[in-house]
C-alpha cells in the first residue's frame, strides 16, 4: 500500500509538472515543436539585442568621455615648453580628428569601430588594439580562474546547506557569504599575500603570472563574486526542496546526497545562472584593484594609466570591450535557458 501510496503521488506531481499526458504517436499535429525550430527565431533576436546594446553602449560612452575638459594631445600642445607653433597644432589635431564636431568624430569613430579599428592612444601614439590585445590575455586566464573558483565555492556551500544538519554549521555555512560580500577586495588579497606568500610562501609575488600567483589572485576575485552567487543557489535549493517531488524522492528511500544531486541542484540552476552572468561585470571591474595589488599587467593597468593620462581612445575601448564581453555573456546563458528547462521552449515559440 506504501508503494501505491508513492506510485499517486508521483503520478500527481508529474501532471502538476507537465499539464497534460504527451500526444500519442499517431498525433504528430500535436506535438510539441522541436529545440531548433523554437529556439532560431530566439536566438536571433537575442543576438540582434545584443548588437543594438553594444552600438548604444559605445555612443553613450563616447558622448560621456567627449564631454570631459581636456585631453593629452591638448595638454602637450598647448605647454610652452614643447615650442609648437600654430600650423604643427593644427596638423596635430586634425590628424587626431580633434578639430572635427562632436558628431562628425562620433560618426568617424563608429565607423572605425565597426570596421574593427579602435583608434590610436592620445598619451602613447600606439594603436588602441595592440594595447588592449597585449594585456587582454592576463585579464582573461584572471577573470576565467576566478569565475571557475566562485563557481566552486557557492557549489560547494549550496550543498553543504543541504546536506548538513539544522544547527551552528549549516548557520555558519548560510552566513559565509555575507560574510565574503562585505569584505572588501583588496583586503582579501592583502591577507592571502601576508599569508600564503611571505609566511607560508607558497607563490611568490616577484611573478605575477605564475601559476600560484595566479590562483591567489583569482582567489581574491572569486570569494566576493562567490557571495552573490552562493547567496541565490542555495535560496533557490530550499525552495526546491520544499517540492512534493522532492518529498516523493525522499519517501522512495533515496539518499540525501542523491536527493540533492538528482532532484535539487538542476532546477536551481536557473536563477544561478542568471546571477553568474550579472558577476562577470564584477569580475572585470574587480580584475583593476586585483591586477594592482598582486602586480599584474592586464586591462586594470591599461585602464589605470589612461584615466591617469586621460586618453579617450583608450578608455573608450576598454569600457566598450567590458560592455561587448557582458553582453555576450548573457547572450549565451539567454540561450542555455531552454536547455535548462524545457518547458521555456514552447514558451519561446508561442512568443
Amino acid at each position: 500500500m506504501v508503494h501505491v501510496e508513492v506510485f499517486r503521488q508521483m503520478v500527481s506531481v508529474r501532471t502538476s509538472i507537465i499539464g497534460r499526458p504527451r500526444p500519442s504517436s499517431g498525433d504528430r499535429r500535436a506535438q510539441p515543436p522541436t529545440p531548433s525550430t523554437a529556439k532560431s527565431p530566439y536566438a536571433l533576436r537575442r543576438v540582434a539585442e545584443s548588437v543594438l546594446v553594444v552600438l548604444l553602449a559605445y555612443v553613450l560612452v563616447f558622448l560621456v568621455l567627449s564631454a570631459i575638459p581636456g585631453d593629452p594631445v591638448s595638454s602637450q600642445l598647448d605647454n610652452p615648453q614643447n615650442g609648437y607653433n600654430d600650423e604643427e597644432k593644427a596638423q596635430i589635431r586634425s590628424f587626431y580628428g580633434l578639430d572635427q564636431p562632436i558628431l562628425v568624430q562620433l560618426a568617424l569613430a563608429l565607423g572605425n569601430f565597426l570596421r574593427g579599428d579602435l583608434g590610436i592612444s592620445l598619451s602613447m601614439s600606439l594603436p588602441v588594439g595592440d594595447l588592449i590585445g597585449t594585456a587582454l590575455p592576463s585579464t582573461l586566464v584572471l577573470a576565467g580562474t576566478a569565475l571557475v573558483l566562485a563557481l566552486l565555492i557557492s557549489l560547494a556551500l549550496g550543498y553543504l546547506s543541504q546536506r548538513l544538519p539544522t544547527g551552528a554549521a549549516n548557520t555558519s555555512v548560510r552566513f559565509l557569504p555575507t560574510v565574503f560580500l562585505s569584505t572588501p577586495n583588496f583586503l582579501i588579497g592583502l591577507i592571502l599575500i601576508q599569508v600564503f606568500a611571505v609566511q607560508l610562501r607558497l607563490f611568490n609575488v616577484i611573478d605575477p603570472n605564475g601559476l600560484g600567483s595566479t590562483l591567489f589572485a583569482a582567489l581574491t576575485l572569486a570569494i566576493p563574486v562567490s557571495a552573490q552567487i552562493a547567496q541565490v543557489f542555495i535560496t533557490a535549493l530550499d525552495e526546491t526542496a520544499a517540492q512534493d517531488y522532492t518529498e516523493v524522492a525522499v519517501s522512495r528511500g533515496l539518499k540525501p546526497g542523491a536527493v540533492i544531486l538528482r532532484h535539487l541542484i538542476r532546477p536551481s540552476l536557473l536563477p544561478t545562472v542568471t546571477v553568474c552572468g550579472l558577476a562577470v561585470g564584477e569580475l572585470l571591474g574587480g580584475s583593476l584593484i586585483t591586477e594592482t595589488i598582486f602586480g599584474r599587467n592586464g586591462i586594470g593597468t591599461v585602464v589605470q594609466k589612461a584615466v591617469s593620462a586621460q586618453d579617450i581612445p583608450v578608455l573608450q575601448a576598454t569600457v566598450v570591450f567590458s560592455a561587448v564581453v557582458f553582453v555576450l555573456v548573457n547572450l549565451a546563458i539567454d540561450l542555455i535557458y531552454p536547455l535548462l528547462d524545457p518547458r521555456l521552449r514552447s514558451k519561446e515559440k508561442a512568443a
